[in-house]
């Protein structure tokens, strides 16, 4: 049985947010296909994380059998976020773009996954490349929507896209390969336009397609 992470990132209520359709979709996809699958939600958009702090990081990198009693409650919903990394096996996120870059909710979760000797470990003796992700494996859908449009590489906005780097620099924490990871975006948002009307019925036809194809990866094969 397949276990499904869904990540939804947006400030948006349910009704206007069109990242959370996206990954609303893909759910009810993928468990169509694969009937049974656990699904493990996460609206950080609405429930957002505090934000990790000097007691975080010293308790983060003090080894597991010298962190003091205050240290394991500062790493608990740390360590309960990264479970239900570890356990997923399909990671959708969904996220809109927000002044060209990453929504900070979504930021925070990351940097309570990115944990060493949990997600990726450190050793200097590696040379310029000290860390090694630990997860592996893990299949990394992005769903996504932009007011503006052309931040795909060689569109005209492509300079500006913060999101799409900064998610592939990091799929290493997540336990998935950044040049596997598969993002739609509805784009055009802002004009609200035929264009954006178009973009949304592309990306939920893209969504669904996705989302069948890691639900059913035999036919892939």
């Amino acid at each position: 049985m397949a276990t499904l992470l869904r990540i939804d990132a947006s400030a948006q209520f349910e009704e206007r947010s069109l990242t959370r359709n996206l990954t609303g979709l893909f759910e009810e996809t993928f468990l169509k296909h694969a009937p049974g699958s656990e699904v493990i939600v996460r609206d950080v958009g609405h429930n957002p994380f505090p934000a990790i702090d000097q007691e975080f990081i010293h308790a983060a990198f003090t080894p597991f059998k010298e962190r003091e009693t205050w240290m394991h409650e500062r790493l608990q919903l740390s360590d309960q976020l990264i479970d239900e990394l570890d356990k997923a096996d399909v990671i959708t996120l969904g996220v809109p773009m927000y002044n060209y870059g990453i929504p900070a909710p979504l930021k925070c979760w990351i940097d309570h996954v990115a944990r060493i000797d949990r997600t990726f470990s450190f050793d200097l003796s590696r040379g310029d490349y000290p860390i090694e992700p630990i997860l592996s494996g893990k299949k990394l859908v992005v769903l996504s929507s932009r007011g503006e449009f052309g931040f795909h590489a060689g569109g005209m906005r492509s300079h500006m896209n913060a999101l799409d780097p900064a998610i592939a620099a990091c799929a290493h924490y997540l336990g998935a390969n950044a040049a596997e990871i598969q993002t739609v975006a509805i784009e055009y948002q802002e004009f609200k336009d035929t264009r954006h009307q178009r973009s949304v019925e592309l990306a939920e036809k893209a969504t669904r397609e996705i989302a069948m194809q890691l639900a059913l990866p035999k036919l892939a094969a």
